[in-house]
C-alpha cells in the first residue's frame, strides 16, 4: 500500500486536510486517475491519500473479491474511496468488486447526475438535467443464484421495506436540498406485484410527507421510453437497483456520453466516488481517454467532504474548458471543437482555467447538497400467519401426471391447490400450448382451521420427498396482518 501526499498549491480553499483512499484501477484507470488527482490538487482542497491495489492483479492472485484484506483497513480509516474503473473477469466465480464494496459498507444510495453540455457536446436533448438515485444493495444484485434442475437457473429478487424506505427518503431529501421540483419512481409492479409493488407503495407513502415536491410513478418500460425521448420532463428519478443501473447509463449516453458522467455511492460508514464507465482496456496507455467521468466523481467527493468552493472551482474550470472547445477524442466534433487533446493535456487545460467561470454552461449540473443518512423508524410487528407452502420439484413426465400423483398422497392438513411451470398454471386445467420445463411449483394450502407451522411444512416436504419426488426448493406462504404475502400463478 502506497501513501502519498498532495503538494501545496497557490490557492488553498479549505483549511481542513482530508484523508481519502485512492485506487487507480485497470485499463485507462491509472492515467485518468493521475489526471483527476492533479486537477483536484489544483482546486485548493487539502487531500492526503492511501493508494490501494484492486482489480485484475488481485483477481489474478486468487482473491475472488478483487480487493486485498489490507485495503479494507484503509477504507475503514478514511471513509472516502476515490476509485478508477477496474476490469472484472467474466465467469470463474469471481464477484463484482463494486458490488462487494457497496454491500460490505452499506453504500445504499447511488447518485448519478446526467446533464447535457449542449451545444459543445452533441445531444438530441439540450435541456436535459436529470439525477438518478438508485438503490444500491438489493434487488437482483443480491447475487443469490442457483441452478435447480437441468433446465432451470434462478436469481432471487430481494426488495426490503427498510432498504426501500431509506433510498426513497434519500431521494426526496436530495431533491428538496438541491432545489429540484419533482421526484419520479419507475417499477414493474403490474407484473412483480409483491416486490416492485412494495417499492411503489413505499414511494407513495413517503411522497405524501413532501407536499412541496411533485411526485409520480411510471411503469419502467414506458418510463424508460419517455426518459430516452423526452428526458427534460424528469428531474430526480428514484429506482430499484437493476432499473437504476441500466437507465443511468442510458441517461448519461443520451445526455452526451457515458464517459462524462460521475457516480457517488453513499452510506453511513463510507462514500465511494467513481466514473460510471468501465476500464476500456483497448484505450489503455494511449493518453486519449476522457477523464471527465472520474473528475465529476471527484467533484461530488469534494462536495461530500464539505469542500463546496473547491468543488465549484473544479466544475467551473471543467465547464469552461469544454466551452473553449478543448475536447478529447470521444466528444471532439469538427465545427464545434477547437482543439483535440489527450488525457493529461485536458487536465492541464482545466487547471489553467481554475478560477474562471463558464458562460453558457454555468447552471448545468448545479447542486451538490448531500442529505443526511435517513434514520429508519421502528415499525409495529405484524401478525404473521402461515397459509401453506410452495414446493418446487424436478419433474419430467408432464403436469397432469405430477398433479395427479401429488393429489393422491396422504399430506395431512395440506391440499394441492395448483401446479405452475415458469409461473403459469398447468394443473388443474392447464393449456396444452404451454411450454413446460423440468421445474414445477406445487402450491399446497392448509385447511382454514389449521394453524400452520414450520414443522408442518417440513413434514410436508418430507412426505413428498419420501414418495420419490425430487424437491429442489420450498417457500412458505404467509399472510401479514391478514394480507397474503405471495403472488398468484398466472392463469390462476
Amino acid at each position: 500500500m502506497a501513501f502519498e501526499t498532495l503538494g501545496a498549491t497557490p490557492a488553498r480553499v479549505g483549511a481542513r486536510t482530508h484523508h481519502i483512499t485512492v485506487a487507480k484501477g485497470d485499463g485507462i484507470g491509472p492515467e485518468i486517475m493521475d489526471a483527476c488527482l492533479k486537477v483536484l490538487n489544483a482546486s485548493g482542497a487539502k487531500l492526503i491519500w492511501d493508494e490501494i491495489e484492486i482489480g485484475e492483479k488481485v483477481y489474478a492472485a486468487g482473491i475472488s473479491a478483487g480487493v486485498r484484506a489490507d485495503a479494507w483497513d484503509s477504507l475503514r480509516r478514511t471513509k472516502v474511496f476515490y476509485k478508477a474503473p477496474i476490469t472484472t473477469p467474466q465467469g470463474g466465480g469471481v464477484k463484482s468488486l463494486n458490488v462487494t464494496v457497496r454491500k460490505t459498507f452499506g453504500l445504499f444510495a447511488n447518485v448519478r447526475p446526467c446533464f447535457s453540455l449542449a451545444p459543445y457536446v452533441a445531444t438530441k436533448h439540450p435541456a436535459m438535467d436529470v439525477v438518478i438515485i438508485r438503490e444500491n444493495e438489493e434487488d437482483l444484485y443480491a447475487g443469490i443464484e442457483h441452478r435447480q434442475t437441468q433446465d432451470v437457473y434462478q436469481c432471487l429478487k430481494l426488495i426490503t421495506r427498510p432498504g426501500t424506505e431509506r433510498i426513497v427518503r434519500y431521494g426526496f431529501e436530495f431533491a428538496r436540498l438541491n432545489g429540484r421540483k419533482k421526484v419520479t419512481c419507475f417499477t414493474k409492479d403490474n407484473i412483480m406485484k409483491v416486490t416492485d409493488g412494495l417499492f411503489h407503495k413505499v414511494f407513495d407513502e413517503i411522497a405524501a410527507e413532501y407536499p412541496d415536491l411533485e411526485s409520480e410513478h411510471w411503469i419502467v418500460d414506458i418510463g424508460a421510453a419517455k426518459l430516452a425521448d423526452k428526458p427534460e420532463q424528469f428531474d430526480v428519478l428514484v429506482l430499484p437497483n437493476l432499473y437504476g443501473d441500466i437507465l443511468s447509463d442510458v441517461a448519461a449516453e443520451i445526455a452526451g456520453s457515458v464517459g462524462l458522467a460521475g457516480s457517488a455511492n453513499i452510506g453511513a460508514n463510507l462514500a465511494m466516488f467513481e466514473a460510471i464507465h468501465g476500464s476500456a482496456p483497448r484505450r489503455a496507455g494511449q493518453d486519449v481517454a476522457n477523464p471527465s467521468g472520474l473528475l465529476m466523481g471527484g467533484v461530488m467527493m469534494l462536495q461530500h467532504l464539505g469542500e463546496a468552493k473547491a468543488a465549484e472551482r473544479v466544475r467551473n474550470a471543467w465547464l469552461k474548458t469544454i466551452e473553449d472547445g478543448i475536447h478529447t477524442y470521444d466528444v471532439f466534433k469538427d465545427g464545434v471543437s477547437k482543439l483535440r487533446v489527450g488525457t493529461q493535456a485536458f487536465a492541464d487545460a482545466i487547471i489553467a482555467r481554475m478560477g474562471e467561470t463558464p458562460t453558457t454552461l454555468a447552471t448545468r449540473g448545479k447542486g451538490g447538497a448531500w442529505p443526511a443518512i435517513p434514520v429508519l423508524k421502528p415499525r409495529t410487528p405484524q401478525v404473521k400467519t402461515m397459509l401453506g407452502a410452495d414446493l418446487f420439484v424436478d419433474w419430467r413426465d408432464g403436469p397432469a401426471a405430477l398433479g395427479d400423483k401429488l393429489s393422491a398422497l396422504p399430506l395431512g392438513p395440506f391440499k394441492l391447490s395448483m401446479v405452475t411451470n415458469r409461473g403459469v398454471k398447468v394443473y388443474p386445467e392447464g393449456a396444452p400450448e404451454t411450454l413446460c420445463v423440468d421445474h414445477y411449483r406445487c402450491r399446497f394450502l392448509l385447511e382454514k382451521d389449521i394453524k400452520g407451522s414450520a414443522a408442518l411444512v417440513a413434514e410436508l416436504m418430507m412426505r413428498v420427498a419420501q414418495a420419490g419426488f425430487d424437491v429442489v426448493k420450498i417457500e412458505g406462504l404467509y399472510a401479514f396482518d391478514g394480507e397474503p404475502g405471495f403472488s398468484l400463478g398466472q392463469g390462476q
